[in-house]
Parts: C-alpha cells; sequence; structure tokens
C-alpha cells in the first residue's frame, strides 16, 4: 500500500463517481468535488438525449458492487438509457445509497490546485507534500487537502466556439443571448425559444444531427420552423454515418432518419461554410469570410456543436504535460489524435499512460481526452480502475488491462476534424459507448478496423 491514503476527485459524473468507487474499494478515502449542485450536474444538462450504448455498457462493476447491497434494482442491460435515466436509476442512487454519499461535496467548484507549501518551480521533497485543492461553495473559499488528485471533471463547461479558426467568431460574444452551445432541448423545456423561428446548426457529429431531427419534427408541429445546418466541410454524407450497418442500432438509425431529412429538403444546407463573424441586430447574421465579400445565412438563434475543450486554468500550478494539439496527456496523444484514429482504433490503457510529472495527479474520463472527441465511458470506467490500483500501490494491477470493447460497428473517420463524433457527438461524447471494433480485432489476432470509414 502507497502512503496514498485520500484521493480528491474532481467531478461527480459517471466516470468521477466510478473512480470515487475504485477508491473506496482499494481502502483509500475519496473525497468527490462536484461543481454543480447536484451529482451528474452536466448529463442532466442533456438529459433528454437517449444514448446509443445499452445499459449494459454503462456501469462500472465497482459501482455495481457497491449498489448492490442497497436493494438496486439493475435495469435491463439491453436498453438504452437517455442522459436523465442514467442520472436517476444509477448516478443518484450510487451517491445517495452507498458508502460514497459521505464523500460527495456538491456546489463545490474547484479553483486552483498546489501542493501544500510548494509552487510550480521549487522541486526538493516535492512529492511528499500533500495536494491543496482549493474549491467555492455557499459559505465561500474552503480548502481540502490529499495525497492523490483525479480530474475528472469532464469538458461540457468549455465548449468550443463557433469560429473556425479555433477562437470565437467576430461579434460572438456580443450574440450569447442568441446562441447556444451543445445540444438543447428543442423538444422539451427549450421549445419555446426555437418554435417558428430559424435555427442554424453548426457542426457534423451526432449532437449537431440530433438537434437538426429534433428541429425538423418541431416544424412538423409549427411550420414556421426552419431548420439550418451550417456545416465546415463539403460533403454532408459523411454524417450520415453506417445506417443499417451500424452494429449501434440506435446510431445507425439516427444517421438514416436524417439522411432522410435532408435528401427531402427538409433541412436547408449550407456546406463549405467557415463561420469568421457574426453581427447581432434585429436578427443573427452568420458570415463565412470576409464581412464584405463572403457568405451570409440570416438566423433567429444559432446552435454550435462544434465539440469541447478542456478548462485547465486550475491546474496551472502543477507540473502538467499537454500535448500541444490535442491538449491531453503527452502519453495518450497519439492512441486518441482525431487526425488518425477513429473512434474504433483507440485500444483501453490506464495509469500509465495519464501518469503526469506530478506524481499523484490524474486526468480520467473526458477530460483526459483533451480536445478529441473520441471518448468511450468504458475506457473512463479502464482508466479510474488502474489509477486507483497504482495508487494504492497495486502496479501489476494498473497495468493490467481489464476491460473488453463491445464491437459497435461503423466509423465515420472523417467526422472528427469537423468537431464531430463517431461516437456519438460532442455532447454525448462523456458518457457514450462508441466504436471499438479495431480494439476488438486485435484482441482476436487481427489487424485493421474492418469497417467503412
Amino acid at each position: 500500500m502507497s502512503e496514498a491514503k485520500t484521493v480528491a476527485i474532481i467531478g461527480a459524473g459517471p466516470v468521477g463517481l466510478a473512480a470515487a468507487a475504485h477508491v473506496l474499494e482499494r481502502g483509500l478515502m475519496p473525497i468527490v468535488l462536484e461543481s454543480g449542485s447536484q451529482v451528474g450536474h452536466a448529463m442532466r444538462q442533456w438529459g433528454h438525449v437517449q444514448m446509443f450504448s445499452p445499459w449494459e455498457y454503462n456501469i462500472d462493476r465497482a459501482a455495481a458492487r457497491l449498489l448492490a447491497p442497497t436493494g438496486w434494482n439493475s435495469p435491463e442491460p439491453g436498453q438504452y438509457p437517455t442522459g436523465a435515466e442514467l442520472v436517476e436509476r444509477y448516478l443518484e442512487p450510487l451517491a445517495a445509497k452507498t458508502a460514497l454519499a459521505s464523500h460527495i461535496y456538491t456546489s463545490s467548484r474547484v479553483t486552483d490546485i498546489s501542493r501544500v507549501g510548494f509552487d510550480k518551480l521549487k522541486t526538493r521533497g516535492r512529492e511528499s507534500a500533500p495536494f491543496e485543492i482549493r474549491y467555492q461553495n455557499g459559505l465561500g473559499p474552503k480548502s481540502v487537502r490529499a495525497d492523490a488528485v483525479i480530474d475528472a471533471s469532464g469538458t461540457w463547461h468549455s465548449p468550443n466556439p463557433a469560429g473556425a479558426n479555433g477562437l470565437r467568431a467576430i461579434g460572438e460574444a456580443q450574440a450569447t443571448d442568441r446562441i447556444a452551445y451543445g445540444m438543447p432541448d428543442v423538444l422539451g423545456r427549450d421549445r419555446a425559444r426555437y418554435a417558428g423561428k430559424t435555427v442554424a446548426v453548426l457542426g457534423a457529429g451526432h449532437s449537431a444531427i440530433g438537434t437538426l431531427t429534433d428541429l425538423a419534427t418541431l416544424a412538423t408541429e409549427v411550420p414556421e420552423t426552419k431548420p439550418v445546418w451550417l456545416l465546415r466541410g463539403n460533403d454532408p454524407a459523411k454524417a450520415f454515418g453506417g445506417g443499417a450497418n451500424d452494429k449501434l442500432a440506435a446510431r445507425g438509425a439516427l444517421g438514416a432518419a436524417f439522411a432522410s431529412l435532408v435528401a427531402a429538403g427538409r433541412i436547408q444546407v449550407e456546406s463549405e461554410f467557415r463561420v469568421s463573424h457574426l453581427a447581432n441586430g434585429p436578427r443573427l447574421t452568420v458570415g463565412a469570410g470576409s464581412a464584405c465579400c463572403g457568405r451570409q445565412v440570416v438566423v433567429d438563434e444559432l446552435v454550435v456543436a462544434t465539440g469541447f475543450r478542456p478548462d485547465l486554468d486550475f491546474v496551472r500550478e502543477l507540473r502538467i504535460q499537454i500535448d500541444p494539439a490535442i491538449e491531453c496527456p503527452v502519453a495518450l496523444a497519439p492512441l486518441i489524435d482525431p487526425n488518425e484514429h477513429s473512434c474504433g482504433t483507440v485500444r483501453p490503457h490506464g495509469a500509465r499512460e495519464l501518469a503526469q510529472p506530478e506524481p499523484g495527479f490524474y486526468f480520467a474520463g473526458m477530460k483526459s481526452y483533451g480536445r478529441a472527441p473520441t471518448f468511450l465511458m468504458l475506457t473512463g470506467y479502464e482508466q479510474v480502475r488502474s489509477i486507483a490500483a497504482d495508487i494504492a500501490g497495486d502496479h501489476k494491477a494498473a497495468a493490467r488491462v481489464e476491460l473488453v470493447l463491445p464491437e459497435t460497428g461503423v466509423c465515420n473517420r472523417s467526422a472528427a476534424p469537423d468537431g464531430g463524433n463517431c461516437c456519438g457527438g460532442p455532447a454525448l461524447s462523456e458518457v457514450d459507448a462508441c466504436c471499438a471494433a479495431d480494439a476488438n480485432a486485435r484482441q482476436q489476432g487481427k489487424t485493421g478496423c474492418g469497417y467503412a470509414s
């Protein structure tokens, strides 16, 4: 057993709570700090979305072992939950009815992390100093000390901007009242905002096409509703996915239905539209190219579904090595680079790839993937199993691969660089099971993905 006894875990989403379950099972003490007022705060923002993966791929094994003595009724493994159902039927019982309950602190937003008595520059004796985690709650600033830290805070609250160059489009900050990021609930709580409006959706992943599909449905009920698809690439068909060949049936059905809507002309398509500026007036003018000579689309609302990026501000006083392009741990970058990999070619990995020059600090979950949209929730569970073993000093278990990935079908490699995601779109990438065909193929002694790209 290592000296690490207390483990601070940032984020109480699926991976954060799984980390806490594994840490507790190892005889260590977890301290879970969640910025939202409830567990699964980010997931609640897209609770209306049905996941592509069934229940059997969404429950961590250590968490299930904690839940078993409580009388918890495990959902039918083959059913597909919505985000809200995952929270209600899994995360809430895990947080309230198990031994984790006394270890979770909600409304506790982490603002800074350092070593007690050590700034970033000081080296001698650094490894033996505990971490100091500062956080903010309703009573003001507080701090807690820990022997190790797992940052599983996700990326939901750091969406990519509309600008095609990775910066905010000119005028984007002044138009925030007409912009939504991620995947709004078009047919539910946000219906009044979009009904009868011309709504542009920017992005090529499943978050974008899911929103456009809902807008097309809304248009059948309120005919004045007009969905407009702003696509940075030049081939809309790349976003349609594998259809009937997709082994995640829900994902294949979504792509096929969306292709039909586009073919029927129910969605206006603006391809090769790289947003450069926004002008907020009586309506919102979305421009691509120069303000004087470029293309323009005039809409009432804009939905930006171009992916997410990690918030690294509160770890700046730690010794962190981040890949300069993907903003993920350096050792992980070549495994997940969306310029080279689909979600089907990312193998399971753990503490070795996630370790930092700051001993005892690890990124996990969606945040560990930086800007890459290829995250698989089962991979996140394997990450934290390995990390908990590493912190406990069981390096053999940390190095062992215990995850057998599901074969999930067709990958669309070309979607990812456009802010899309063959794994279920930016809004779903924090939690959804996705393409893992190549990893399975390697386990069977084969090579290559073996699926259409």
